[in-house]
């Protein structure tokens, strides 16, 4: 505890915030409006999982270093009720609903919004920088423990005043070899070899914008399998998409949003029990249409369709989804108040129509400057995937869509002084129940097969709180931030041998510190994250912490170029720990780097 309280005291002292939380209105991309939403920025080197575990209310389930499949998960939903969105078009899975977070363009990215009352996270491409001159690039490179290599390039040219192209490049290489348990017994094959590159085309036009976005994705890893079954397969994927968005402001009182998209993935397991192989594709239109009515009342139109397609070994399927959403939004001098109703469609080949028609109320109330009372109420509804519908010898075509109701209520509090200090706070409380869940269960016929049905019920409440604390000097820039969240999720299904215990993976309790400091070039990141009071099917799991830190230093080579020179440690106090059981997790590790800006 000493030597914790030690390394974590030395951190806050150059602590970093974690990215301001602060209530802003945006239009989420389905076109409803909502206030409830973190923003966090995603700095360069880190990865988008690493960053999300900012945020307390939010569980990630990895399996174990780099090559691990990564998703996430807001307030005990599971992964398949989280949608996740880059640059505005949804990531779609309908074969599994898990959208593994290692398969984006991290480097790319600038930014992430983490949106409650919607349950997504909505990624977003970083734009170039250019200064005065029409090209800007950089080229970084990452390497350290377990054999891992990461190198990075990315070019920017503005090609006119209104359009500017953005290519990147970048490799991971990595033996995975790490030690895990008190033994440190070595978990090997989980290496991976992986490349990522894209462009992005961004333009501007009077009253509005568009972005065409590709990008590709090739990668060869091992599946190590559990500590209890492990394995020596191996997976091979590859991902291709292209997509576009376009955004113009006609009038002052008419907003046109376009988006569409075509995604082609495939997977291929080797393995000692026979290879498989699945190849999905995904092609997806969207359309916004804003109406500002008066100056205190608009109106939005969002209407999405998708279509997917999955040929697979043992199995083939295919879905048209159909989304359309008709909100209001209403702004007073201290009343802001959104209405929306959203018809959700899911037609599979083969299979009868589902349809769901999903409610929503957002509120903000501004008691007094700086301080804000928020509320949201919302109908969720979430479609069975492929898998739990006709995966040989597991599927079961008759089950039912999940069905939950999202609440929210809170508070926002932020003062800044005439200075450079700047103080915020925020509590809030919610209430979450999921019926008609979808769990595994054995079959009558046959207690040895186990399949899915719709007997489970959930239900999670709890409360988020967080205090931040910035200051923003001409020499000096830094902040402290503390976090805390409190979840309790439990299986209300009624006969249930869990009944009344906590759901999986959902800890009870979540603190997240975290800090910056930076002058003259020098940059000092600090992050500690506990989690306990996590279960699964077998037990409670022990809780862990994981300490991080990271220096830097810029130095400017001349007007239009600079060097970053950076060493971060991860996990540095070497907890042996598992968000997943039997699936170790990395313990001390420690990347330098370098990062030449042009």
């Amino acid at each position: 505890m000493f030597l914790t309280s030690l390394l974590f005291a030395a951190g806050l002292l150059v602590a970093e915030t974690p990215d301001t939380l602060q209530a802003v209105t945006i239009v989420a991309d389905k076109g409803v409006v909502v206030s409830r939403t973190d923003t966090l920025v995603l700095r360069t080197g880190g990865t988008a999982a690493e960053t999300l575990l900012r945020i307390p209310g939010l569980g990630l389930s990895d399996y174990g270093g780099l090559a691990g499949l990564k998703s996430i998960s807001l307030r005990g939903l599971g992964s398949a009720h989280t949608d996740i969105y880059l640059d505005g078009v949804r990531v779609s899975n309908f074969q599994s609903g898990q959208n593994d977070l290692g398969m984006l363009p991290a480097e790319t990215l600038g930014s992430a919004v983490v949106d409650y009352a919607q349950n997504s996270v909505s990624f977003r491409t970083a734009k170039p920088d250019f200064g005065r001159s029409p090209f800007a690039g950089q080229v970084g490179l990452q390497a350290g423990s377990f054999g891992t290599w990461m190198p990075s390039v990315r070019f920017d040219v503005k090609a006119t005043e209104r359009v500017s192209l953005s290519a990147h490049a970048s490799g991971i290489l990595t033996r995975g070899d790490f030690p895990y348990g008190e033994d440190n017994a070595l978990r090997k094959g989980n290496d991976l070899r992986q490349l990522r590159a894209g462009y992005d085309l961004f333009g501007t036009m009077d009253g509005g914008e568009w972005h065409l976005k590709s990008y590709i994705n090739a990668s060869d890893r091992g599946t190590p399998g559990s500590l209890s079954w492990p394995s020596e397969d191996r997976q091979q994927d590859k991902n291709l998409v292209v997509q576009g968005s376009f955004r113009k402001a006609f009038t002052d009182r008419y907003t046109l949003n376009l988006s569409a998209k075509g995604g082609w993935d495939n997977i291929f397991y080797r393995s000692a029990w026979g290879n498989s192989n699945y190849d999905f594709s995904d092609f997806q239109i969207n359309a916004s249409q804003a109406f500002r009515v008066s100056d205190w009342w608009a109106l939005s139109l969002a209407t999405d369709l998708e279509r997917g397609t999955l040929g697979a070994s043992g199995y083939d399927a295919a879905r048209t989804a159909a989304i359309a959403a008709l909100a209001s939004a209403f702004r007073f001098e201290r009343l802001r108040a959104d209405l929306a109703l959203e018809y959700r469609g899911t037609f599979d080949k083969g299979a009868e129509g589902l349809n769901s028609f999903s409610p929503s109320l957002d509120i903000r109330y501004t008691l007094s400057e700086g301080f804000d009372l928020v509320a949201f109420g919302r109908r969720a509804f979430r479609a069975p995937t492929f898998n739990e519908l006709y995966y040989p010898g597991y599927g079961n075509p008759g089950l039912k869509p999940e069905d939950a109701w999202l609440t929210d209520f809170g508070i926002d509090w932020h003062s800044r002084s005439d200075g450079a200090w700047s103080l915020s706070a925020q509590l809030d409380v919610f209430y979450n129940r999921l019926k008609d869940k979808i769990i595994s269960a054995p079959s009558p016929d046959d207690p040895w097969v186990w399949l899915p049905y719709n007997v489970g019920r959930v239900e999670a409440w709890g409360a988020d709180a967080s205090l931040a604390l910035r200051y923003e000097g001409d020499a000096w820039k830094g902040g402290l931030s503390a976090r805390y969240a409190r979840q309790s999720a439990l299986d209300k299904t009624p006969d249930s041998a869990s009944y009344d215990q906590q759901i999986p993976y959902v800890a009870k309790n979540t603190v997240v510190l975290a800090g910056d400091i930076s002058r003259a070039g020098w940059r000092l990141d600090a992050l500690w994250n506990w989690r306990g009071g996590r279960f699964d099917a077998t037990g409670e799991l022990p809780a862990w912490n994981t300490l991080d830190l990271s220096l830097g230093k810029t130095f400017t080579v001349c007007d239009a170029a600079s060097l970053t020179l950076s060493v971060t440690g991860r996990n540095l106090l070497d907890c042996r720990y598992e968000m997943v059981r039997d699936y170790p997790m990395p313990g001390r590790s420690v990347l330098g780097g370098f990062a030449f800006k042009f």
